[in-house]
C-alpha cells in the first residue's frame, strides 16, 4: 500500500475511518485521540458503555469526529455491530484502519504465574486478548477499504518468557500468531506494534505515558513501509528512526 497523504504531500487521515477496540483506556484511548487529532473519523468500542460515551464526548469536544458502541470483543455479534456502524460512519464508507487494542489482565502484573492460573482466568484472557483480536479482524474484513491496515499492540512478554505473567503472556503470544495468520492469508497489511511498557492498568501504572507513543499507530497507518509491517512486529526503534 502506498503512503496515505494529503494534497500537500503530508501524511493525513482526513475522510478516513478508524475503529479502535479497547478505546476507553490505556493505549486504546490514547490511540483514539491521536487518530481523531489527525483528522480521522474514530469509532470506539469497549465493554463499559458509560466510558465509551465519555470518550466520544471528549473526542468531539476536542474537535474530532467520533462515535462509539458498547462492545465486548468476546462476543462476535457485538463486534459485528461495531464494524457495521463504523463502515457507515465516515465520509467515504468502509473502514480504513482497525486497531485491536482491547485487552485484559486478571490479577496484578507479574504476579500471576502460569502454574497458579485458574481455568477461568486463562479462558477469559484467551477469549479477550487472542480470540478477541481474531474476532475483530474477522468481522472487519468485509468492510475494509482498499489498502486498509490492521494494527495490534503487543509486548515483549509475548515472546520473552518472564515469571509471573501466565495467561496474559500466553494470550498475547496467541494474538501475535493471529496477526501472522491474517497477514499471510489476506491482501491487507496486518501487523503488530510494540510500544514498550506503558503506564496502564495492565502494568500497575508503571511505564511510558500511552499518549507519548500513540503517534506510532498513526505513523503505522499512514507512513510505515507495508512490507516491513505486514505480519511483523514493529517497535519503538523503527518508529523513532523513521520519524526523526
Amino acid at each position: 500500500m502506498d503512503e496515505r497523504t494529503d494534497p500537500d504531500g503530508e501524511p493525513g487521515l482526513d475522510g478516513q475511518t478508524v475503529v479502535v477496540t479497547g478505546g476507553t483506556g490505556g493505549i486504546g484511548r490514547a490511540v483514539a485521540q491521536a487518530f481523531a487529532s489527525a483528522g480521522a473519523a474514530v469509532v470506539v468500542g469497549a465493554r463499559d458503555a458509560d466510558a465509551v460515551e465519555n470518550v466520544v464526548a471528549d473526542l468531539e469536544d476536542a474537535g474530532g469526529t467520533a462515535a462509539g458502541l458498547r462492545t465486548d470483543v468476546r462476543d462476535e455479534f457485538d463486534v459485528e455491530r461495531l464494524v457495521e456502524t463504523a463502515s457507515r460512519f465516515g465520509e467515504r464508507g468502509g473502514i480504513d484502519v482497525v486497531v485491536a487494542a482491547a485487552g485484559i489482565y486478571h490479577g496484578e502484573a507479574g504476579e500471576t504465574p502460569t502454574d497458579a492460573e485458574s481455568y477461568t482466568a486463562f479462558d477469559d484472557s484467551w477469549r479477550t486478548n487472542a480470540r478477541g483480536v481474531f474476532t475483530t479482524i474477522t468481522e472487519a474484513l468485509a468492510h475494509l477499504t482498499d489498502g486498509a491496515r490492521i494494527l495490534v499492540p503487543t509486548g515483549a512478554v509475548a515472546r520473552e518468557a518472564k515469571p509471573g505473567y501466565g495467561a496474559y503472556a500466553i494470550s498475547k503470544a496467541g494474538a501475535e500468531a493471529v496477526v501472522r495468520g491474517f497477514a499471510a492469508d489476506t491482501e491487507y497489511v496486518v501487523g503488530c506494534l510494540e510500544p514498550g511498557v506503558l503506564a496502564t492498568d495492565l502494568t500497575g501504572g508503571a511505564g511510558r505515558d500511552p499518549e507519548s507513543v500513540a503517534g506510532m499507530f498513526v505513523w503505522a497507518a499512514t507512513e510505515a513501509d507495508p512490507d516491513e509491517l505486514d505480519g511483523e512486529i514493529v517497535g519503538l526503534r523503527e518508529w523513532k528512526t523513521a520519524t526523526r
